[in-house]
């Protein structure tokens, strides 16, 4: 019966592993799919079931516009904001849709383990769409399981409260999605195409405009200004010193400093005729200093940034690894308060036997731990805690700092407050006024286990009311202000919190896109300097719109998102409305983009007087010049025509030789590394592919939609399909690769170092090391229908008979050229055994050496 079969989907493969074996409790088969199914049978809502589980790899859906909207030279990008969109397969490849579809056959329950966030939510509902059970179906029946961590007894109880998955939170990441698409596209295909064409070290290769991104850099432009635009000013400020029971003690002036010398001269005179300080008050206070409240997902980046030197895109991964493993809990959380049921002595008490704090964990429970200070609610899931003990050696290096802090930290949130003794002691002399002030530590509480918030200590000497003491001297101190520092990660992310922009999930993402698109440089103690690129847009934007970087706007997209996830707003409604805003700053935008083009004119060099003579226009015939700065291209100052190139790659003229499609000069890509590829490309064919259906490798310039790289752009000979040219994946391809759908190319500047490369993937396979020459022929192995090689031996090592130096074969069936193949970075080669893989050559003779085997998946006719 189909009500007897359950179905659970959980997002990541290994939350479905630890999801599986504890409700089997290690009673459970595994089979292979596009992610692995675990199978068990046991007890459902009072039935007996055989449940499946699997999982997808995050989103299983992108949002995107369609095919005939992907053109930047044909759709006005203004189109885009009112333009459809498609959710496709993020990652095709994969097939977790089919694969869901195929696992929800005869399934009468789905049970959800997403995580529990508003994203986890949306792919519930992409889960829904793929099994089949979003149509109406009464017998079919959909669940949600809400956990925080994947311990079993977490686990458990979560099977035992199932609830229905959120569609307005599902559709609150819908309205994000639309809004962040159609918006940062709009404004980054426009800048992109209009900015890009014009300067030549305009070091970016895709001019990006984010509604969270952009905000984010003004921050740092802002301090940056803030920075540039400081003017020093100096001042003076008195400086007394006693000697007290032997030690020297500098006072503090209660006027603290001014910015007039003179004044400051004549207080000095005053208090140096006067020479005697009389000790006027002394006070003691008792302080204290709070433990911490839980920990928030946006405090652990920061002082995963601050203390530790992670990122935030690294301290999330490592947080991510750490909680599928099972180690903490989720990391995503926006809460810093501890629900009443929360386990504090379970809790310490797992912690208890790691040597690594086990003495502090046992006068907690020896001594009695304290309540955590009240903290917020935000109803999503409990603070960061720890759920196993780990040791450094389980983890690694990098995922043990960051685990260690989250124990110290839930530590300190049960510990007693840090407890200290402030006294402050003033003085008088010449009619001025003077103190110092010390601290004395009574209770080292919380800070026991988190050093790094200790007080400091200061003792002072001893004191009594109505001493004089003589001044030793007084000291005239000359400073000047100083500006603020470069914002750290730190600082930014309280910045993007305070405001509005972004989630605790998308912070680190839109601080990462800032980094990588050079708008902004992560210098030492992690702050963020901004480049030229970057400066320049934010003062764009100020001069034009500054809505466009500033927060506000930001803020209230987010607010109005909450009311989506909230039930209170129409998502549509909401879309609709932002949309209509940003359509009308973009239509302004453009038409005083000039504002900025000023701008950059000023910081930038035309493309006119950039890079350097290298190759032919197929065109005009003039030299085009060579721009290496990213992204890498060719200007042809006649035709005023830009061609991208390969990024990352070396360029130069390949043997002046021409393309037979469009007369351009040959260009030869060295990839970077001992083992990069290096292959020849046509700038025009690279850029405009003369025949359909060929893919973008290697980063063309151009992008997609989404800032992906396009179709349409990137094609290197060994993808052209041209039937004569002799570069061309016709001429030099020679069998399918045994690692993917590519082909295996002859690399044809290797020499003397001879080997192939797939036009797909990293796989490659070194032939006949010292030989004079290596080429293709037109000849197809008869059993396999590879081409056949032809390979003129060095004479003083040739593997021939008679020293023969020439022979041709089939690098799979030939048994002495496949002797002398070498895979790297893929599977082994297998020979076909076949009496007529013998080759044919000029000579004979037994081949040295040994390869790896390779087994071709197809024929080379097949691709």
């Amino acid at each position: 019966m189909a009500s007897s079969k359950v179905l659970m989907v959980a997002e990541k493969p290994s939350i479905a592993l630890s999801i599986a074996s504890a409700l089997s409790r290690g009673q459970m088969s595994t089979r292979k799919g596009s992610t692995d199914v675990h199978e068990f049978d046991g007890m459902f809502r009072g039935f007996h079931a055989h449940f499946k589980v699997t999982s997808v790899i995050g989103h299983v859906f992108s949002v995107d516009f369609p095919v005939t909207y992907q053109d930047w030279k044909v759709t006005d990008p203004l189109d885009l904001f009112y333009a459809p969109i498609i959710k496709a397969e993020s990652n095709p490849k994969a097939h977790i849709c089919r694969h869901l579809n195929q696992e929800a056959r005869g399934c009468g329950h789905l049970v959800l383990w997403l995580d529990c966030d508003r994203e986890g939510e949306n792919i519930c509902f992409e889960v829904i769409e793929c099994t089949g059970f979003h149509t109406r179906d009464a017998s079919r029946r959909v669940y949600r399981a809400r956990f925080s961590s994947v311990i079993g007894k977490d686990l458990m109880k979560a099977m035992d409260n199932l609830v229905e998955p959120n569609r307005d939170e599902a559709l609150a990441v819908d309205a994000r999605q639309e809004i962040d698409l159609k918006v940062g596209v709009a404004f980054t295909r426009f800048q992109t195409t209009y900015f890009q064409g014009k300067y030549g070290n305009l070091d970016s290769r895709v001019i990006s405009y984010g509604p969270c991104q952009t905000p984010t850099l003004g921050f740092c432009v802002q301090r940056y200004l803030q920075i540039t635009t400081f003017k020093p000013e100096k001042f003076w400020a008195l400086r007394p010193y006693i000697i007290q029971d032997g030690y020297e003690l500098q006072l503090e002036w209660e006027r603290n400093k001014l910015f007039d010398v003179d004044v400051t001269i004549m207080f000095q005179k005053l208090v140096m005729e006067d020479g005697i300080l009389e000790v006027t008050e002394i006070s003691e206070k008792q302080e204290s200093k709070s433990r911490p409240s839980g920990l928030n997902t946006v405090n652990l980046l920061k002082v995963a940034s601050s203390g530790l030197g992670f990122g935030p895109q690294m301290a999330m991964q490592l947080a991510e690894r750490l909680y599928t493993q099972g180690f903490i809990s989720y990391p995503r959380t926006e809460s810093t308060a501890y629900p009443s049921s929360f386990d504090f002595r379970g809790t310490l008490a797992l912690l208890a036997n790691n040597p690594a704090w086990a003495n502090d964990v046992q006068g907690l429970l020896n001594n009695g731990f304290h309540k955590p200070q009240s903290g917020t609610d935000a109803g999503d899931h409990p603070p960061i805690t720890p759920m196993l003990s780990a040791t450094e050696d389980r983890l690694g290096k990098d995922a043990w700092r960051l685990y260690q802090y989250v124990c110290q930290h839930f530590m300190g949130t049960v510990s007693p407050d840090c407890k200290y003794v402030r006294t402050n002691v003033k003085f008088s002399i010449g009619g001025e006024f003077f103190h110092c002030t010390g601290q004395h530590v009574t209770v080292e509480g919380f800070t026991s286990v988190m050093p790094w918030l200790a007080v400091k200590e200061k003792n002072l000497p001893r004191f009594i009311k109505g001493e004089k003491i003589e001044a030793s001297k007084v000291e005239l101190y000359e400073g000047s202000t100083a500006p603020p520092d470069y914002l750290t990660e730190s600082e930014l992310i309280s910045l993007m919190e305070k405001n509005g922009i972004g989630t605790d999930a998308s912070i680190p993402v839109h601080i990462n896109n800032i980094c990588e698109r050079n708008y902004v440089q992560v210098q030492a103690g992690r702050k963020l300097v901004p480049t030229s690129l970057g400066i320049t847009l934010i003062r764009g934007y100020q001069c034009i719109d500054p809505d466009l970087c500033l927060p506000d706007i930001r803020s209230f997209i987010e607010q109005q998102i909450a009311l989506v996830a909230k039930g209170q707003m129409d998502h549509i409604h909401v879309v609709l409305h932002v949309l209509q805003q940003f359509k009308q700053k973009y239509a302004y935008f453009v038409k005083q983009v000039e504002n900025m083009d000023a701008l950059f004119e000023a910081q930038f060099s035309p493309l006119a007087d950039s890079g350097r003579a290298l190759s032919k226009c197929g065109k005009c015939l003039r030299y085009m010049k060579y721009i290496s700065m990213q992204p890498s291209r060719l200007y042809c100052g006649t035709c005023e025509e830009v061609y991208y190139l390969p990024q990352n790659g070396t360029i130069k003229l390949y043997k002046e030789l021409s393309c037979p499609l469009d007369n351009f000069e040959l260009l030869l890509c060295s990839m970077p590394g001992p083992e990069g590829k290096s292959f020849p490309l046509c700038p025009y064919c690279y850029n405009s592919p003369p025949f359909e259906g060929v893919d973008t490798l290697f980063g063309a310039a151009k992008t997609g939609s989404t800032g992906k790289l396009g179709k349409g752009a990137g094609m290197p000979c060994f993808l052209c399909p041209h039937p004569t040219c002799r570069h061309s994946l016709i001429s030099q391809g020679v069998c399918a690769c045994p690692e993917c759908s590519g082909t295996l190319v002859l690399d044809p500047v290797s020499a003397p170092k001879w080997r192939l490369d797939c036009n797909m993937c990293n796989c490659l396979v070194f032939l006949p090391q010292g030989a004079h020459r290596i080429s293709t022929t037109e000849e197809r192995c008869p059993d396999c229908d590879s081409k056949l090689l032809e390979v003129d031996f060095n004479k003083k090592t040739t593997p021939l008979e008679d020293g023969a130096t020439l022979y041709v074969g089939c690098i799979i069936c030939d048994e002495l050229l496949h002797s002398l193949v070498e895979m790297k970075h893929g599977k082994s080669f297998s020979r076909r055994t076949s009496s007529r893989g013998r080759g044919r050559g000029t000579g004979r003779g037994r081949g040295r050496g040994s390869g790896k085997r390779i087994d071709p998946k197809m024929s080379f006719r097949d691709f």
